[in-house]
């Protein structure tokens, strides 16, 4: 008979270990479930969007670039910003290409004259990358993806002309570095712009540059701009 109520004792201890076993592992499991399903806003590049190298994170929020998107949290990348990160990070500019659904990381991000990957700028096909610096009264207008005219004046007594009709913006204020040497320039030498030209534009701003002072202009789509046919500028774009 103690035999028999041993083994029934024995039983019932067992079958509680195996309830307590049974429950920790079901905890375990709502946890695991909670930590890859629930949630968090974290910002992201919108649907349909890029953000290029050297633009900023004001200017990404004023055209509708970033939006702020529920991300599982076992998802969420080391440093990615939250929607009140960037009340600080206004005058922060991207250092590479940021594409759709990306989330954007404070890394990625940082001040006029860092270091950008030279290899992630938008150049159009066909098109070289010129480093220039203007005198620029309009600068804070002109972002990635601006249409720009370049004007050449001589000296103070000859008229301002037209060198180059329309040229693209493709970064701004920012620093570049050759993936070769993965050096920045030196300080106070990084440029303000980076223009997509072709190899004769690239030539006469060059030209332009030892005849006199370069300026430039900001251009929308219905801008109206008009090459001449004499003078300085004409001089420069007909050299070979």
């Amino acid at each position: 008979m103690d035999r028999r109520r041993l083994m029934l004792v024995l039983a019932a201890v067992i079958a509680a270990i195996g309830v307590g076993l049974v429950f920790v592992f079901a905890r375990g499991a709502e946890s695991r479930a909670a930590e890859r399903y629930e949630t968090t806003k974290i910002v992201t590049v919108a649907a349909g969007k890029t953000v290029l190298p050297g633009e900023s994170i004001k200017s990404a929020l004023d055209t509708g670039k970033l939006a702020e998107t529920d991300v599982p949290r076992a998802q969420v990348l080391a440093d990615a910003l939250r929607g009140a990160d960037l009340t600080d990070l206004d005058d922060k500019v991207a250092l590479t290409t940021l594409y759709a659904g990306e989330q954007l990381l404070s890394t990625k991000f940082g001040g006029v004259g860092d270091t950008v990957d030279v290899a992630t700028l938008p150049l159009p096909s066909g098109m070289i990358a010129k480093p220039e610096s203007f005198d620029l009264p309009v600068g804070s207008f002109i972002l990635p993806g601006s249409q720009l005219a370049v004007f050449l004046t001589t000296d103070a007594s000859a008229p301002t002309c037209l060198l180059v009709d329309r040229v693209s913006v493709i970064s701004v204020g920012a620093q570049t570095t050759t993936p070769e040497t993965s050096e920045p320039a030196e300080a106070g030498s990084a440029p303000a712009l980076h223009l997509a030209v072709t190899q004769k534009q690239f030539e006469q701003i060059e030209d332009g540059k030892t005849r006199g002072e370069l300026s430039v202009a900001l251009l929308n789509s219905a801008s109206e701009v008009k090459l001449d046919k004499s003078g300085p500028c004409a001089a420069i774009r007909n050299a070979r």
